[in-house]
């Protein structure tokens, strides 16, 4: 079985929120101008999980439906919040670093 895997609108802002980041804090410090590129690369390969395996991710919340992937990238890593909406596709809902705020 084969998922297909779509963002939300807010799950695309929220990767280019990540990317612009990581790049304005290296930018800032002269540190390495790969890592925003390396950092998203670890997300869509986190991602291609999905396109296989959406069930094998933690629930999060009630439904089991609802989950998380948790992807490791250094010494943190990111999260994607998604619903599996049938028996083929899943909708990424949000993207966020596991140092956020507003992760729990």
């Amino acid at each position: 079985m084969s998922y297909k895997v779509r963002f939300t609108l807010q799950a695309a802002q929220d990767l280019q929120r990540l990317y612009d980041f990581v790049l304005e804090r290296e930018l800032q410090r002269g540190g390495d101008l790969e890592l925003a590129s390396r950092a998203l690369d670890a997300i869509e390969k986190g991602m291609a999980a999905l396109t296989f395996s959406p069930f094998t991710c933690r629930k999060a919340g009630n439904s089991p439906f609802i989950r998380e992937l948790v992807i490791p990238f250094g010494a943190s890593g990111y999260v994607a919040l998604f619903e599996i909406e049938a028996s083929d596709s899943v909708v990424v809902a949000a993207v966020r670093h596991q140092r956020e705020d507003d992760y729990h």
